[in-house]
């Protein structure tokens, strides 16, 4: 797997530091032994998870059987005058036969599990929290902002998607938190880099009673595909207001404009809105919802930092939205039974240009959480494809194990 930056690297940017402060320090005794302290202080974290996955798509591509565990061994530093280390390794490891596309072993006749194997650095940076009600952060990181539907981690992918950047997380004003981050490099799921020069701001309200209020801006500003640079601009309020002692309202609205940025040789703009409404009542809860990302026929809205498995269908056919857009209208009912969280999501694709048939898709999922070290996934996606679709019929089947300490 491709890596932004060493492992070599990251250790001897961390120990220069770490010898940096000893020498500013008064006492070189005290301060050796302080940061021997917050060295070994910290807490190391273990977290193992199993998945098949079973891809059947009515092409000529053969049916994917992927069995794969992913593994992550972290540790994080005590804290030394306000300063922190985290560091996290990562690999993925095929379990038996590869008959699946991983999209880096070659096995083109099967469909795609994109969960290539390899070993990296998934986490490693320093943080400062030397400055009231703020805290700063450098190297690569885990980034999510909002609902991840600009910035994720992509969490349900065995690689991670994980930032080198220089980021702000600032707390000081009442009921609000700003994040700022610069990105050099985004470390994809597939194990591939993409180099960028690219900033981020989000700024959220917490002050409303009926929910939280966000404003951001996103520059993305690609150095080797000039064609994917956009910017973003955007609100969204979401939040939830209680109906009586049993049942509460929810509801979600958000708006945003994007457009070319940077080098990108286009020039364009287009629009990305959501609204959602939904209830709980004893547990179970349900949602109607209605997404555009708006297309032209020949630039749609798109979103390639966002965990994007989470949205528009679990069978992953929408990753890229169409040139002529996409418009999903879905519905979701969620509760538990028996100590097993239930979920299932109906959804309803068409083109945002035109309204041709994009196809429909039936989610449905079961979780126990059997305690806080300890967890299963049963999780089913059925895509039936659209006339207008370019797409297959597909069919995916996860089961899942995971253990984390």
């Amino acid at each position: 797997m491709k890596r932004g930056i060493s492992f070599k690297g990251y250790v001897g940017a961390t120990a220069m530091a770490g010898m940096t402060l000893a020498a500013l320090l008064p006492s070189a005794a005290w301060a050796a032994a302080s940061l021997q302290e917050a060295l070994s202080g910290g807490k190391a974290t273990l977290d193992v998870r199993y998945r098949y996955e079973y891809v059947d798509q009515n092409n000529s591509l053969k049916n994917a059987n992927a069995s794969t565990v992913r593994s992550r061994l972290g540790y994080g530093s005590g804290d030394f005058h306000g300063i922190t280390a985290y560091l996290e390794f990562e690999n993925i490891t095929a379990v038996g036969a590869e008959d699946y596309n991983s999209g880096a072993n070659g096995k083109t006749s099967y469909s795609v599990v994109a969960d290539p194997e390899g070993s990296e650095v998934n986490q490693a940076y320093l943080a400062w929290s030397g400055l009231p009600a703020t805290q700063f952060k450098y190297g690569r990181q885990r980034i999510i902002l909002d609902n991840q539907r600009f910035v994720g981690s992509v969490g349900w992918r065995q690689n991670e998607q994980t930032f080198d950047a220089f980021s702000i997380v600032n707390t000081s004003l009442p009921n609000m938190v700003a994040t700022y981050a610069h990105l050099s490099n985004a470390d994809r799921i597939t194990g591939t880099n993409a180099e960028m020069r690219s900033d981020l701001l989000n700024v959220t309200y917490r002050g409303i009673a009926a929910g939280k209020l966000t404003g951001y801006v996103y520059l993305l500003d690609y150095l080797t595909s000039a064609s994917q640079s956009t910017q973003t601009l955007g609100l969204r309020f979401s939040g939830a207001t209680a109906l009586d002692e049993a049942g509460k309202l929810l509801y979600a609205l958000e708006y945003a404009q994007q457009g070319d940025y940077g080098k990108n040789p286009a020039s364009y703009t287009l629009h990305y809105s959501l609204a959602e409404v939904g209830g709980t009542v004893s547990d179970i809860t349900g949602k109607l919802g209605y997404e555009v990302l708006e297309g032209d026929g020949t630039h749609s809205v798109q979103t390639p930092l966002a965990t994007l498995h989470a949205f528009n269908g679990w069978a992953d056919q929408f990753l890229s939205t169409p040139a002529k857009g996409l418009q999903d209208v879905y519905l979701s009912m969620g509760g538990a039974l028996a100590g097993v969280k239930l979920l299932a999501v109906y959804h309803d694709f068409t083109a945002d240009k035109g309204g041709d048939d994009y196809g429909k898709e039936w989610d449905l999922q079961a979780l126990k959480k059997i305690n806080k070290t300890y967890t299963l996934i049963a999780k089913y996606a059925a895509y039936g494809a659209g006339a207008a679709a370019g797409k297959v019929d597909t069919s995916k089947l996860w089961l899942v194990g995971q253990l984390s300490f």
